[in-house]
């Protein structure tokens, strides 16, 4: 029916699938046989609200609607579809044509209006420019998407050695399903790591669903995960679909795997294993393909070893692990950091802090964040929604310096009460190797000043220091300096 547009939807191999909604028998079938044979999968409803019901279902590429339906309308419906799946063109159908009901229809998002009866010529047409429209607009979203991803990957990783690897492990296996273990302190950006797989790979028109397995009781979540049937337990009015189904085809994100109860986790590997799962009170298995995500703050390893962890649900998780290190561990990312923070609050807030003081940033620098890339985030949205950067930075100093086994500058100063007693015995002392060693101390504390001061911006340090930009190299390589100090 569709020329120049590949019939196959967003489930890969799958053809395209179309609802028909109308109310007329003869319609319905005379839809059906004309689209089926076209290598469409067809799906009709007699009612809006039929229809309604079958959409997280039928999860359609294309419908098409007639305006007159007994209950809820043809207008009526298509404002319900919209909400719920804006990115499905609408073809309406009518046997009619009044110009009220276009214009409000066009205005609800319908892409085409066809008036009955149309030629066959007609309706492929509308259907051609309908998918191609829909293919158009996610090509632009995929596009933004990747674009916005890779973004999020420079302004969160930084060029750290350690981050350097997250993101190759990422862009390796962003593109396939397999099972991907986010691992790392709280506030690390996990689930920046999960979102930005989701959005690298082929699946990222399909949704996109995060579930915390430590918001919820173990009863909830199971019903949260898995759904239920009408009358599985006291208040169970009508059938819920989990959190599973509505990943399907899709990429399902549990944060805090390790808080999940040791018998739900059972369930969990049978959809790890098999694709399937029952929802509570039903009798048939569900059959889901959905891209499963965990993250973790806890050493898995010794749950597993206390027992409050299943080994084989262990091992099937860990497919793929993906290593956060804190943000003391990866302090280059600060700078990228806070000028994210900084428009995006600025934006939020309507103000307009441009950059934040040497002093805020050499503090920055130096401070040990046990909140990791949270608690960042959080002092700059104080900074810019306040405009005072003292009060953050009085609250740093309160809590004292970071515990480290020896201080950095202690290592950098001369001996000079060893110096003393040799001169006080009388030994030679080698006054140019003493000089060189002065230089070299002071030396390494101006570039590195300097360094803090331009955000580590090696060109923009290497002007400042009056020092071409490979001197710098050598000399920050010389001095043992590096964004990760």
């Amino acid at each position: 029916m569709v020329s120049g547009i590949e019939k196959r939807g967003a489930r890969g191999n799958d053809p395209f699938r179309v609802m028909v909604i109308d109310d007329d028998p003869s319609v319905r079938d005379y839809m059906e046989a004309l689209v089926s044979r076209q290598g469409y999968r067809v799906y009709a409803a007699a009612d809006g609200e039929q229809a309604l019901g079958q959409l997280d279902d039928v999860r359609p590429d294309l419908v098409t609607l007639d305006v007159v339906l007994p209950g809820v309308d043809g207008l009526e419906t298509l404002r319900r579809i919209k909400q719920r799946m804006p990115e499905v063109p609408v073809v309406m159908l009518s046997g009619h044509g009044q110009a009220r009901n276009i214009v409000e229809a066009m205005r609800l998002g319908a892409t085409d209006f066809l008036r009955k009866p149309f030629e066959v010529e007609e309706l492929e047409l509308a259907f051609q420019k309908a998918l191609e429209k829909r293919a158009l607009k996610q090509e632009v979203e995929r596009l933004r998407g990747r674009a916005r991803s890779e973004t999020e990957l420079l302004l969160l990783f930084g060029d750290n050695p350690k981050m350097r690897q997250v993101r190759d492990i990422i862009e390796q296996v962003a593109d396939t399903d397999i099972t991907v273990l986010v691992r790392g302190e709280s506030g690390t950006g996990k689930e920046l790591v999960a979102r930005t797989i989701f959005q690298l790979s082929s699946r990222r028109d399909r949704p996109f669903v995060k579930v915390n397995c430590a918001a919820l009781p173990s009863e909830l979540l199971e019903s949260e995960l898995f759904g239920f049937e009408k009358g599985a337990f006291t208040g169970a009015q009508k059938r819920k679909l989990g959190k599973f189904e509505y990943a399907n085809q899709g990429t399902i994100f549990l944060d805090e795997i390790s808080e999940m109860h040791p018998n739900l986790q059972a369930k969990l590997l049978q959809v790890l294993q098999d694709g399937e799962f029952s929802r509570l009170g039903g009798e048939s298995d569900v059959r889901v393909d959905t891209r499963i995500i965990a993250a973790t703050n806890r050493n898995l390893e010794e749950a597993v070893a206390d027992g409050s962890f299943r080994e084989d649900l262990y091992y099937r998780l860990n497919v793929v692990t993906v290593h956060m290190p804190p943000l003391r561990e990866r302090r280059d990312s600060i700078p990228l950091l806070v000028d994210r923070f900084l428009q995006k609050n600025n934006e939020q807030y309507g103000k307009s802090v441009k950059h934040l003081s040497n002093e805020t940033m050499e503090v920055f620098m130096r401070y040990h964040w046990p909140g990791n890339v949270r608690e960042l985030e959080n002092m700059v949205r104080r900074m810019v929604v306040l405009g005072n950067e003292q009060a953050v930075l009085d609250e740093i100093s309160l809590r004292g310096p970071e515990p480290e086994p020896e201080e950095a500058g202690a290592r950098d100063m001369l001996d000079f009460e060893g110096l003393g007693a040799e001169l006080d015995k009388g030994e030679s002392i080698d006054l140019k190797a003493i000089s060189r060693r002065a230089a070299q101390v002071a030396e390494k504390r101006v570039i590195e000043r300097v360094l803090l001061q331009t955000r580590w911006n090696r060109k923009e340090a290497a002007e400042r220091l009056q020092i071409s930009y490979k001197a710098l190299l050598y000399k920050m390589k010389e001095n043992g300096l590096s964004e990760g100090r």
